[in-house]
């Protein structure tokens, strides 16, 4: 879509996360939410985000999440 990998978000394990604050507005996809990865005692920030409530040409991404590559996090 662009360029970045979606995952459903079922596919999360939850109990690792938690919401950020911080949101981001893209001109074609909407508003996404972001979320904090905590691993033992390390807290990456804005790890991951999705789209709650896409506009219509994103919609095939309502509900799944990327993550930034640039944050050291492996997703296999």
């Amino acid at each position: 879509m662009d360029g970045n990998a979606y995952f459903p978000r079922d596919a999360l394990h939850l109990q690792y996360f938690r919401d950020s604050r911080h949101t981001s507005v893209c001109g074609w996809k909407g508003t996404a939410r972001y979320w904090d990865l905590i691993v033992d005692d390390q807290i990456i920030t804005n790890v991951a985000w999705s789209y709650e409530t896409p506009k219509p040409d994103a919609e095939a991404i309502r509900y799944r999440v990327a993550f930034y590559s640039g944050k050291g996090v492996v997703v296999s």
